[in-house]
């Protein structure tokens, strides 16, 4: 056995607690998810925004909201710790972020997108990142009002990725950018 590789245990990952990461400064980064039918796809993007300590998720339209069983198996407690909020219509979500100057970037393919390696954010701005429905995508009103389109760039067959595949990788990329670099 390699002894630089053992596998922590959970006691030494040393993760806080709820109310720590309530107390605890967040990333300038809301998620908006327009149209998300899949509770499991609803609880994993609440874990991953629990993960990379994203300030809120606005759950739009047909968009789920805890409590829910089906939620609550993906999202591991993370509808405890991260901030949420339910709005009937994305768009009222998108011009109520963009009054408060948030740069809305929608996950979407689309003309004219940025390639998500090719996205430089600011540290001092706000973000607000929209996940779509996991056939439709962002509706094309959500990207008219949008400042830009990030694509995750893709090399197989298919022509997505699923939704919380989506939200990992574009959060990742937003955390690494904001925290740690």
């Amino acid at each position: 056995m390699n002894e630089r590789m053992r596998k922590l245990a959970i006691e030494e990952l040393n993760r806080i607690s709820i109310e720590e990461f309530r107390a605890v400064g967040k990333i300038p980064v809301s998620v908006v998810l327009d149209n998300v039918r899949s509770l499991n796809n609803i609880g994993s993007i609440f874990r991953t925004c629990d993960a990379f300590r994203v300030e809120k998720i606005y759950l739009c339209g047909i968009t789920a909201c805890p409590p829910n069983k089906d939620i609550h198996k993906t999202a591991l407690g993370a509808t405890e710790s991260v901030e949420w909020e339910y709005s009937d219509e994305t768009l009222k979500v998108i011009r109520k972020l963009k009054s408060e100057f948030y740069e809305v970037l929608s996950a979407e393919q689309a003309e004219g997108s940025t390639s998500l390696q090719e996205i430089h954010l600011d540290k001092s701005k706000k973000y607000a990142i929209v996940f779509g429905h996991e056939v439709h995508g962002v509706e094309q009103e959500v990207i008219d009002l949008s400042d830009a389109c990030i694509e995750i760039p893709q090399a197989g067959t298919k022509h997505s990725l699923n939704v919380s595949v989506s939200a990992g990788i574009v959060l990742w990329e937003a955390f690494r950018q904001l925290v740690l670099r």
